[in-house]
């Protein structure tokens, strides 16, 4: 699944564009939507617990708490930014492994 993500090196870790779909029936990864990684929470868009959801099923996915990804932009929209605390190389593996 990591080919086709648009993601970068940075400090500290690997920035990852998400594109989040609340309120769905499921929470799932869903493939990837121009250059983002799609999800879906079944979580309503409230209070910020579809973001919540989303980092839950990422950290999952990616062999981490959640609290370990941080959150760059979007918090209040769809298209998300996020910092994983993983060398990009990681990031492919695990993705591509889901």
């Amino acid at each position: 699944m990591g080919g086709g993500l648009d993601l970068a090196e940075m400090a500290g870790g690997t920035r990852l564009r998400l594109r989040v779909k609340p309120g769905a029936r499921k929470n799932a990864i869903l493939g990837i939507h121009d250059g983002a990684l799609k999800l879906s929470v079944v979580t309503a868009p409230e209070r910020g617990k579809a973001n919540r959801s989303a980092l839950k099923l990422l950290a999952r996915t990616l062999e981490l708490a959640p609290s370990d990804i941080q959150m760059l932009s979007g918090a209040s929209s769809q298209d998300k930014t996020v910092l994983v605390p993983l060398p990009m190389s990681l990031v492919e593996e695990l993705l591509a492994a889901d």
